[in-house]
């Protein structure tokens, strides 16, 4: 029984070596290998668990989080009204929703993830400039940020730059991708300063309330990588986390995977052709006092095909700063007192990272 292997091997060494090979899980891929390494196994207590709680695809109401269409909002003040209310109950119900006619091109969409696509695709040797464990890089390529701290390695790469407030030069991002990830951050960029409106006006906030706190100053792009995996049974490509940040905004090709829990069951999330996948962030929850809901996901691994996506995220991340973040103070009451300590969005950041993705909630550390 492959468990019972597990016990007596250095899963530092192993670690370490896989991670001096700097080829990241593609490069075993490319290696062919047919059983993946024991530190990509998940641990005893959850092995057999990826499909121990429900899975929800078609045969219910659940079977999908809502699809919301932005087409009007600028111009009718009804369909506004209409589409705050869906991203209100959304956030508070799902803490996920897709939208539709959000403004940025379908040919944007689709040159970024043909961009992700040519950087994983490129020569080995080539990637390996980009390879780093230093966060402060203005180009960080590695698999798993959290290596060294998780309990379980993910089977998938990532290749991430913070696009706001000081991106990187354009010298400093990857040939394949260079053009295509200033455009999509620019466009992302936008999308977010109006999500942000929508989200302020669901709270009863004025529209420009996020915003003018610097929720959308920051801006990291992260490129994932899901190799194709022999094994899909005993691995995940994501495991069960919810994301630092404020809003997530994540693109993502055809081949799905991706899974959010709700009521207790794992909800498959389609793809939706031109769509854009939000996800409320842990940072959000804590400043709205848990009014809106960061909601652990994960992804599987597929054995037949590779998946790309692109994870947007509103946040400055390990950056230094001085701003605190508490919940927001028109929101508490008596009947609703603060849940939250105050912090910076480092601080939170670096919690976050030291923890790893353990399938604990970072937000629990800072609870009052």
């Amino acid at each position: 029984m492959v468990r019972d292997e597990v016990a007596d091997y250095d899963r530092a060494s192993e670690l370490k070596a896989f991670d001096d090979t700097k080829g990241g899980v593609k490069g075993l891929v490319d290696a062919g290998v047919i059983e993946i390494p024991r530190i990509f196994y998940l641990p005893p207590d959850c092995f057999g668990k990826i499909n121990s709680v429900p899975d929800v695809s078609d045969e219910t109401e659940l079977s999908t989080i809502p699809v919301i269409d932005l087409e009007g909002i600028e111009k009718y003040v009804t369909k506004r009204k209409e589409v705050v209310e869906a991203v209100r109950d959304a956030s508070e119900t799902w803490g996920f929703f897709q939208v539709v006619n959000h403004g940025v091109p379908v040919d944007v969409l689709e040159e970024m993830k043909e961009g992700v696509r040519r950087f994983y695709e490129q020569d080995t040797e080539i990637k390996k400039e980009f390879y780093t464990r230093d966060p402060m890089r203005p180009v960080v390529y590695n698999a798993n940020f959290d290596l060294y701290h998780a309990p379980t390695a993910n089977w998938r790469d990532t290749f991430m730059c913070s696009m706001a407030p000081k991106p990187p030069k354009s010298e400093d991002l990857p040939a394949p991708c260079r053009d295509i990830l200033e455009e999509y951050s620019k466009q992302v960029m936008k999308l977010g300063i109006l999500l942000f409106d929508l989200l302020s006006e669901a709270l009863g906030l004025n529209s420009e309330h996020l915003n003018g706190i610097d929720c959308a100053e920051g801006l990291m792009i992260l490129c994932h990588y899901y190799p194709a995996c022999p094994q899909p049974e005993l691995t995940l490509g994501a495991t069960q986390h919810a994301d630092n940040s404020f809003i997530t905004v994540l693109l993502q090709d055809h081949i799905g995977g991706l899974q959010v829990l709700h009521q207790d069951k794992w909800i498959h999330i389609p793809s939706v052709p031109g769509a854009l996948v939000i996800n409320i962030g842990d940072l959000l929850q804590l400043i709205t006092n848990d009014r809106f809901k960061s909601v652990e996901h994960r992804v599987l691994t597929s054995r037949s095909s590779s998946r790309v996506s692109v994870a947007s995220f509103f946040c400055t991340g390990l950056r230094p700063t001085s701003k605190v973040y508490g919940p927001i103070k028109e929101l508490l009451s008596e009947d609703n007192p603060p849940k939250y300590k105050e912090t910076t969005i480092r601080e939170y950041s670096t919690h976050y990272k030291n923890k790893g993705l353990d399938g604990t909630s970072a937000l629990q550390h800072f609870r009052l």
